[in-house]
């Protein structure tokens, strides 16, 4: 099988990851979407961050009605701080029968020339590309793979919402259930999660 990897500290995970995920899975040529739920991303003060489990339980939940979209863990049992070369690695190593390929935002293919063996990761997967208002205006900032043949850009829905703002409206009491999976607000209520 043909598997996208979609990598996210999903804090929460929302509406537009579904849409985005859901696109993938049904508009480019993979057969699952695998949303691999980040342990730490070093960029990211972990204080913000829920415990891994209750993010992955989100993920678990939100991802339960689509049948090409399944949860990750993978990156749970690997040492900290990891890279995306080292997961896909061990992904390969573990599921010798699938294939990977990764699913970013336009924003992350313009610093992708800084990530750890990002050649090697291009020389052996392909990467799938999906559509961020922020980048439209300095699109051509970095020509370093246009019209590379391992970089597909998909013409998938432009979705704005953030984890941040999210988390930021719930703080304040608004009301964000049109931006969240219902089983996802659920959790996020019952558990009093990011209200302070």
């Amino acid at each position: 099988m043909k598997i996208g990897l979609y990598f996210g500290t999903f804090n929460p995970i929302h509406v537009g990851h579904l849409i985005i995920a859901n696109h993938m899975a049904e508009h480019a040529d993979l057969d699952q979407v695998w949303m691999v739920v980040t342990p730490h991303n070093p960029l990211k003060k972990k204080s913000t961050l829920l415990a891994d489990h209750h993010r992955l339980e989100m993920v678990f939940l939100a991802t339960e009605d689509f049948p090409k979209i399944k949860p990750s863990d993978i990156e749970f049992k690997l040492s900290q701080p990891n890279y995306t070369v080292n997961t896909l690695v061990h992904l390969e190593e573990k599921y010798p029968e699938h294939t990977f390929s990764l699913i970013m935002g336009e924003d992350n293919l313009k610093s992708f020339h800084k990530w750890k063996n990002y050649e090697a990761i291009l020389a052996h997967h392909e990467i799938y590309v999906y559509p961020r208002l922020d980048s439209a205006d300095d699109a051509t900032e970095n020509t370093l793979f246009t019209n590379h043949p391992k970089i597909h850009l998909i013409n998938a829905p432009v979705v704005e919402i953030s984890s941040t703002s999210i988390r930021e409206h719930i703080k304040k009491g608004k009301n964000v259930l049109p931006l969240l999976p219902p089983k996802v607000w659920e959790y996020i209520d019952h558990n009093n999660f990011y209200k302070k």
